[in-house]
């Protein structure tokens, strides 16, 4: 097993705005330099990505976005899948499909293109201030940061047509905000989600009305088990976040509905269809 050394903090000032990608440049009002680091002159600069961390003036720096698909059993039984059979597997999405969203706020959230299928899926979410590769699960959580609540927004008609045709499918899953996010809560605030000894309740309605639910101990892979796995194929660093699968009952919502997501332990988190 290896390990990488953990982020050093990033302390950023000034307001957040609700429903709006946190970027360098946002968090610090002005446009980032890339000589500030010794780093090579570039013609232009792109804006990093950042989850505010609750009880706390300081940003989390957002590397890569891992998923892990089919992680509830029933959610894998009503795609088409085998849970019993089928190993873990991960996608990606890009750093800015992170859409911020603080707690006590309804964001708007834009109907995406090309899609008449919208789909939700509640997610917890784990944030990595250590990485490595080949980390047995016994140690896998003390890579773990800090949770946050999300979302897994899924243009489900060009995810199945991708699939049907034996194609990548990332643009059913990898698209702007398709990764909505409320902030970070450190471990010690929060203890561990997600174990076997944890139930942890997970919800979410759509305009007030309860379309999934569950507890996290439904999940087939835990946290620790999904680092594990993940850093088998990948070698993990600080700033990895990872959403860890979605209940059953994933389904379509239009313009004007209203989606509220919790977890037991974190602040829930609301967005408008727009």
């Amino acid at each position: 097993m290896t390990q990488t050394n953990p982020l050093m903090n990033l302390k950023k000032r000034g307001l957040l705005q609700s429903g709006v990608l946190m970027t360098a440049g946002a968090v610090m009002g002005c446009a980032t330099s890339s000589t500030a680091n010794n780093a090579p002159a570039t013609p232009f600069s792109v804006p990093n990505t950042y989850v505010p961390i609750a009880g706390s003036s300081e940003m989390f720096p957002v590397r890569r976005i891992y998923c892990i698909g089919r992680n509830y059993a029933a959610h894998a039984i009503e795609m088409g899948s085998d849970p019993t059979r089928e190993p873990p597997f991960f996608f990606q999405k890009p750093t800015d499909a992170i859409q911020l969203v603080l707690p006590g706020k309804v964001v708007n959230h834009t109907y995406p293109s090309l899609t008449k299928n919208y789909h939700y899926e509640v997610e917890l979410v784990a944030a990595l201030h250590k990485g490595g590769r080949n980390i047995p699960m016994d140690k896998a959580l003390e890579l773990v940061y800090g949770y946050a609540l999300g979302l897994d927004m899924t243009r489900r008609d060009l995810q199945r047509g991708m699939g049907d045709q034996k194609k990548p499918w990332e643009i059913g899953k990898s698209f702007d905000q398709s990764a909505p996010i409320g902030p970070i809560h450190k471990v010690a605030q929060t203890g561990h989600f997600g174990q076997a000894n944890t139930q942890g309740n997970i919800w979410l309605k759509v305009n007030g009305q309860v379309k999934q639910q569950a507890t996290l101990s439904h999940m087939i892979w835990s946290v620790a088990e999904q680092i594990s796995k993940l850093s088998d194929a990948f070698e993990l660093f600080p700033g990895d976040i990872i959403y860890s699968g979605t209940p059953e009952n994933v389904g379509p919502v239009v313009k004007g509905d209203v989606i509220d997501c919790h977890i037991d332990g974190l602040p829930d988190l609301s967005i408008r269809i727009v």
